[in-house]
C-alpha cells in the first residue's frame, strides 16, 4: 500500500513530492523548462467524472491556495490537462522547495491532505450545500416526463425536496455522490400532497 502523508514529516513529504510529474506515464509538462522544474511538484484533486465530495474539497483547496497563486512568480499555479479519451483533470503546480526550504505553500497543502486523511471532508457546510443542489437539478431532471402533466409553480423543486425530506427521506438519499434521484412515484405522490393541478384539467 502507498504511504500515506499523514505517516510523513512534512520535510519527508516534500522531498517525496518534489519532481513528482517527471515519473508520470505519458506525461509531458509544459512547464518542465523552469529553472527550478526539479522542486515543483504536480497534484490532482478533480476530473471529469469527479462525485460532491471531490468537488467540495476541490474548492476548499482552491481557496487555501488561491493566495498562493498571485504575483509574477508565484508558488502555486492552477493546471488542467485534458485527454480525448479521458476527457480533463485538473489540479496546481506546487513549488515545494525555494531556496532550499520548504515554501509556505507545499506546507498548506500538505496540511490540507494530512485533514483529509483524519475525515472525507474539508468543508462539511460546503458539502451539504453541493448534495442540496444537486438533487435540486436531479429532481427536475427525474421529472422531466411528470412535470408536463401537472401545471408547476416557480420553485417547485425545492417544495418538492422538502415535502420527500419530511415524508420519504429515501427517495432524496445521496447516490453514487451526485445528490438525490426520487422516483417518478414518490414525485407524483409528492405533486398530489402539494396540491398541484393536472395540467389537462387546467387548460380544459
Amino acid at each position: 500500500m502507498a504511504t500515506q502523508l499523514g505517516e510523513l514529516s512534512l520535510e519527508e513529504a516534500a522531498q517525496q513530492a518534489a519532481g513528482n510529474w517527471k515519473s508520470f506515464d505519458h506525461f509531458v509538462w509544459f512547464r518542465s523548462d523552469l529553472e527550478d522544474a526539479d522542486d515543483w511538484c504536480i497534484i490532482y484533486n478533480q476530473h471529469r467524472d469527479s462525485g460532491l465530495i471531490d468537488e467540495s474539497n476541490a474548492h476548499v483547496i482552491e481557496r487555501e491556495l488561491t493566495k498562493f497563486t498571485e504575483g509574477d512568480d508565484p508558488d502555486v499555479v492552477p493546471e488542467r490537462h485534458d485527454h480525448y479519451l479521458v476527457g480533463w483533470i485538473e489540479g496546481y503546480s506546487i513549488r515545494v522547495f525555494k531556496h532550499g526550504e520548504v515554501t509556505p505553500a507545499f506546507t498548506r497543502y500538505f496540511e490540507l491532505q494530512n485533514a483529509l486523511e483524519d475525515y472525507a471532508l474539508l468543508d462539511e457546510e460546503d458539502y451539504s450545500r453541493r448534495e442540496y443542489e444537486a438533487t435540486i437539478e436531479n429532481i427536475a431532471d427525474c421529472a422531466w416526463r411528470l412535470k408536463y402533466d401537472y401545471d408547476l409553480p416557480d420553485g417547485w423543486q425545492q417544495a418538492v425536496y422538502s415535502w420527500l425530506s419530511d415524508n420519504d427521506c429515501s427517495e432524496i438519499e445521496n447516490t453514487d455522490d451526485q445528490g438525490g434521484y426520487p422516483s417518478e412515484e414518490a414525485l407524483q405522490a409528492a405533486f398530489e400532497a402539494l396540491g398541484y393541478d393536472n395540467a389537462e384539467a387546467v387548460t380544459v
